[in-house]
């Protein structure tokens, strides 16, 4: 589950972004770079953050991209003064819980979404079908 709110339960898809997404040991080493820098109150562009992690920036960008889509991390885009355009990535608050609990909770969210896709979708052809009946 990321962060506190046990109200906001994952679906399983959800579950899967988030475990692949720090299921990789390059992407634990951002991670940890990014979560440093932030602790020294300093921020890191990508190809600063590249330089540290003895990457090239465009494997850098899969794996921030990766992270960023299960988001654990955001990336915003700035000038600087003199008119480079420098790509900034901050960590966003996450916490990852993962037990039987969870995983419970995320497959009990996938079929109460399933349920109701296929309550709207019965409806649709219902609808439909007293339409053709006219």
């Amino acid at each position: 589950m990321i962060g506190d709110d046990k109200e906001a339960a994952l679906n399983t898809e959800e579950l899967l972004a988030t475990l692949g997404a720090v299921g990789h040991a390059q992407r634990l080493r951002v991670i940890a770079e990014l979560y440093t820098a932030e602790q020294d109150g300093k921020r890191i562009h990508v190809s600063e953050l590249a330089r540290r992690l003895g990457l090239s920036r465009p494997l850098l960008y899969m794996h921030l991209d990766r992270l960023e889509s299960a988001g654990l991390v955001t990336g915003n885009l700035e000038l600087s003064g003199d008119g480079k355009a420098m790509k900034y990535f901050e960590l966003v608050p996450f916490g990852v819980t993962i037990d039987a609990e969870s995983i419970t909770a995320a497959v009990q969210q996938d079929s109460t979404q399933q349920e109701q896709a296929a309550g709207t979708e019965a409806e649709a052809v219902d609808a439909t079908t007293k339409g053709d009946r006219a």
